[in-house]
């Protein structure tokens, strides 16, 4: 527990010091200028995620190196922030330059490839499914998290909000056995990322997070929840995440029906129609915030009983839960 509380206070000071100190380069070579997705009106730096990248990793490494010394821990780690890094690369091309739909999928399937690899030839994210098909799921779904995860990511605090509950709530059910201790570390240590980045994010942002931030933590985040899945917490895994899923995946498949260019950038996620409707960012954000808090209490009901029917009733409460968010949202109220 203590190497964990560590490595979540280790990585928001460091975060936070270093974008401090990134943030004039970033407001010179990174300003994110207002366009028809954007919630903000001025010109605003972009690029924070370096910062929480850079300093996940690096609380990570000297954690592992010098306290935990697992080898084979070492390797995975390496594997899975080098394709995190490879999403980063890919993210900074796509903030100065915007890739393609295609290039920018192949890049990111290979990401997800490589991470899906190393997990435990004899894990199961879901058990009932043959192994192929287990995998290819988890391929699928691997790439659409990432790139739900920087779909979401449009007006301030808002992945914050997202990412700091679930990442805590994985931190504390690891110290509780339901994850192995790299999966917790890595899980402490980006919650103490992302609230470094907190403060510059806060509304009226200050800085960005960027698509070299979304990306790779989307990819973190994804293997976090298999890691959770893997354990036999399919329900927590499900549920930690319920609102990013059904906000992005709804639009999705609202955007489908209409037949309209779902590669194309838009402002049509349920949080940003609240936001058009006149709700504050505020507002959003801390309704989102504590929607997540709830699913986390909801997700620790899963591990602590071992019960099917306790997950089909939690897993039913989560989704009324994040239906009635998203319902309100849609009409601004």
């Amino acid at each position: 527990m203590g190497l964990s509380v560590a490595s979540f206070v280790a990585a928001a000071a460091i975060s936070f010091g270093l974008l401090l100190w990134l943030r004039p380069l970033l407001a010179h070579y990174a300003l994110a200028k207002p366009n028809a997705r954007s919630s903000h009106k001025e010109p605003t730096p972009q690029g924070g995620g370096i910062a929480v990248i850079a300093t996940t990793t690096i609380v990570v490494a000297v954690a592992e190196v010098f306290f935990l010394r697992q080898i084979d821990e070492l390797l995975r780690l390496t594997v899975i922030f080098t394709s995190a890094f490879g999403l980063a690369i890919v993210g900074v091309i796509d903030d100065v330059r915007p890739l393609k739909a295609i290039p920018r999928l192949l890049l990111q399937t290979a990401a997800v490839a490589a991470v899906i690899a190393i997990l435990p030839h004899d894990m199961r994210i879901v058990p009932s499914l043959p192994w192929w098909l287990d995998r290819t799921l988890a391929l699928v779904g691997g790439v659409w998290f990432i790139n739900l995860v920087n779909f979401m990511d449009g007006i301030d605090w808002m992945t914050v909000a997202e990412i700091v509950p679930v990442t805590a709530g994985l931190a504390v059910f690891g110290l509780k056995g339901a994850l192995p201790p790299e999966a917790t570390l890595v899980a402490a240590a980006l919650c103490g990322a992302m609230i470094g980045f907190a403060p510059l994010n806060r509304p009226v942002a200050q800085l960005f997070l960027g698509d070299v931030g979304s990306l790779p933590i989307g990819l973190l985040l994804g293997w976090l929840l298999w890691m959770l899945a893997g354990q036999g917490h399919l329900a927590a895994a499900a549920l930690l995440p319920l609102y990013y899923l059904a906000d992005a995946t709804v639009t999705l498949l609202r955007r489908l029906i209409n037949r309209e260019a779902v590669t194309q950038a838009h402002r049509r996620h349920f949080y940003q129609r609240a936001l058009d409707s006149g709700l504050s960012v505020y507002r959003i954000v801390g309704r989102v915030f504590a929607t997540n808090v709830i699913l986390v209490l909801l997700a620790s009901l899963t591990i602590m009983s071992r019960s099917l029917i306790i997950d089909i009733a939690t897993c039913a409460i989560g989704t009324i839960l994040v239906g009635t968010l998203i319902w309100k949202f849609n009409r601004g109220s």
